[in-house]
């Protein structure tokens, strides 16, 4: 199940109502400025159904950009241990927006909102937001949309027709850029574990090997 990561810089916007993040693929995270003393009944209440889902993160010191410091070190904390998750970052500063463009140039899906209303998976199942026309392979070319449906074996051919086109000094060369970049190819819509599994069916077929220290070599057949 992919894991939609809800920031909120309450600096920024206050939000009301979170009844429509009250659900097991939400996690809603709340940075509160040091300088902000009190919390709205209205918040605590619309955080309180989110049980565990939900946190308060309170920064620490006043500096200009101190609480966009501090979302930055989370989204990279949680996408180093959860490749597939995905960001939203409810704020009108448009100070985030060169660190949105570097982390998706490194395949982590970060979109900063005015609304909470405006997330595009609310309302659906954690694995089917991603519409036909975002469906994109390595090569940024259109894929079909059966290829989110393929069996284990169509899905590692797909995988193996992709990085064969990739310049070879371009491919992944390690372990963890490997899964990052099996996630890119079916536009995150796999599960947390799928692309470790599909990792290992490539090594038994002798495809690629990976070392000891986590590198990434190929052997493609002819």
């Amino acid at each position: 199940m992919i894991i939609y990561y809800v920031l909120i810089d309450f600096e920024s916007i206050q939000p009301k109502d979170l009844s429509e993040l009250n659900a097991e693929h939400y996690r809603v995270m709340v940075f509160v400025g040091v300088n902000q003393k009190n919390i709205s009944v209205e918040l605590s209440m619309a955080l309180q159904p989110l049980g565990t889902r939900a946190e308060y993160l309170k920064i620490a010191g006043n500096g200009k950009n101190a609480l966009d410091f501090h979302i930055a070190f989370y989204i990279g904390r949680i996408a180093t241990q959860s490749p597939t998750a995905r960001f939203y970052i409810i704020s009108k500063d448009t100070g985030y927006d060169p660190l949105i463009k570097h982390l998706k140039e490194k395949k982590i899906s970060v979109t900063r909102l005015l609304e909470i209303s405006k997330i595009p998976s609310l309302g659906k199942t954690a694995n089917t937001e991603v519409p036909e026309k975002q469906l994109r392979d390595v090569n940024n070319k259109p894929k079909a949309k059966s290829a989110i449906k393929k069996s284990a074996t169509e899905k590692i051919d797909h995988i193996i027709a992709n990085i064969q086109k990739c310049d070879p000094t371009k491919r992944p060369g390690t372990y963890k850029k490997l899964l990052n970049t099996i996630s890119s190819i079916f536009q995150n819509i796999l599960s947390e574990t799928e692309p470790v599994n599909l990792i290992k069916a490539l090594v038994n077929r002798k495809i690629l090997t990976v070392s000891d220290k986590e590198k990434v070599s190929y052997t493609f057949p002819k």
